[in-house]
C-alpha cells in the first residue's frame, strides 16, 4: 500500500520516479525509493514491510514493477474517465510532435461536460503515428476512441492548430472528420498557437524581444545541458 501511495503522490505531481544512482550508498537515490525511505523512517510499521525488509519476490521497487503500477493506475484513470463521460458528447483537442525519439507522437485530450453541468478537459493519451497527414490521423484517433468504447459521431467540436493538415478545408483533420459527422462543425484554433504566431510576428518586427526570446532559449539550453 506505500508503494502504491507514493507512486499516485509522484504521478499526480508528474515527477519523475528514478535517480542516476540507485544503489544503497548513493546520496539520492531518485524520487520513489527516497519518497518510500521518507514514509518508513520512525514508522515501525511501515519500516517492517517495505525496501529491505520486505521479501525479496515483493519490494515492489524495480523498474518493471514501478512500469506495471503505473500502467495499472494510467488505466483505472482512464476509465472513471470514459464512465463520467457516460452517454455525453464531447469535443476532442489534438495535437502531434516529435518526442526525444524523434517520432511522431500525438496526443487527445477530451473536452466534455459532466452530469453535474461542469465543463471538464480530460487527457485521454497518447499514440505514435507514422506520419502528420491528416487521413493518418483520423485513423489514429478513431482506434484511440474505439479502443475506449467512444464513437466518431459524438464529436460535437474540434480543437487544432493552424497548420494545414489540421484545419485544412479540402484534405484537412477537420474537414475529414466533418464529412464523417456533420454535427462536429465546432472548430476552435488552439489559443496557443495563436499566442505563438503572435508572438513570432512580433519577434520578427521588435529586435528587443527577439533578443528576449534568444536570451531566454540560450540559458534554457544552458541549464538543460548543465
Amino acid at each position: 500500500m506505500t508503494s502504491l501511495e507514493c507512486i499516485k503522490f509522484l504521478m499526480r505531481g508528474g515527477l519523475v520516479f528514478r535517480g542516476h544512482n540507485e544503489s544503497s550508498s548513493s546520496s539520492n537515490k531518485g524520487n520513489f525509493l527516497e519518497l518510500l525511505e521518507f514514509h518508513a523512517c520512525g514508522r515501525e510499521e511501515v519500516e517492517r514491510v517495505v525496501l529491505r525488509n520486505a521479501p525479496k519476490n515483493l519490494q515492489l521497487t524495480s523498474l518493471d514493477i514501478q512500469k506495471d503500477l503505473v500502467h495499472a493506475m494510467a488505466s483505472e484513470t482512464t476509465k472513471k474517465i470514459i464512465q463520467d463521460i457516460g452517454d455525453n458528447f464531447f469535443c476532442i483537442l489534438v495535437d502531434e510532435t516529435r518526442d526525444a525519439s524523434t517520432k511522431e507522437q500525438m496526443a487527445i485530450v477530451l473536452r466534455y461536460a459532466n452530469d453535474q453541468g461542469l465543463v471538464m478537459e480530460r487527457f485521454l493519451g497518447t499514440t505514435h503515428v507514422a506520419n502528420t497527414k491528416a487521413l493518418t490521423l483520423k485513423g489514429e484517433i478513431e482506434t484511440m476512441l474505439s479502443k475506449h468504447g467512444l464513437s466518431m459521431s459524438r464529436i460535437r467540436g474540434q480543437g487544432y492548430d493552424g497548420a494545414s493538415n489540421m484545419k485544412g478545408q479540402i484534405n484537412g483533420l477537420k474537414s475529414l472528420i466533418l464529412a464523417e459527422n456533420s454535427s462536429a462543425y465546432y472548430y476552435i484554433h488552439c489559443f496557443a498557437h495563436q499566442l505563438q504566431l503572435a508572438l513570432v510576428a512580433v519577434a520578427k518586427n521588435h529586435l528587443e524581444v527577439g533578443d528576449f526570446f534568444k536570451t531566454v532559449n540560450s540559458v534554457m539550453n544552458l541549464i538543460g545541458a548543465s
